[in-house]
């Protein structure tokens, strides 16, 4: 099991959290300009890496904010969480998982 740092809560259980996506991900300023194709692009591909990856997490079972997540795709070591006004993830103590 992962465990998960709010940047309001604290470490926490992944269980407490929902999986929100890829981070990073912009809203295209004029949707109703864009081609079918360039729609679906926005709305169903990811990057999908293989390493660092950044996310998006709702701690739903607790203060319900939205705050983004630094963690390993291969390893799941997570190496930073962040609130989303920031640029940069804070290291803590959020980098141990179990089974």
């Amino acid at each position: 099991m992962l465990l998960i740092e709010c940047p309001w809560c604290g470490p926490l259980a992944e269980t407490e959290f929902s999986y929100g996506g890829e981070a990073g991900i912009t809203r295209p300023l004029d949707p109703d300009a864009l081609s079918d194709a360039e729609w679906a692009d926005y709305l169903f591909y990811r990057a999908n890496p293989r390493g660092a990856h950044r996310e998006l997490w709702n701690h739903a079972h607790g203060c319900r904010r939205w705050f983004g997540v630094e963690r390993d795709t291969v390893s799941y070591r997570i190496t930073g969480s962040f609130k989303l006004d920031l640029a940069e993830p804070r290291s803590g103590g959020n980098t141990e998982q179990g089974d």
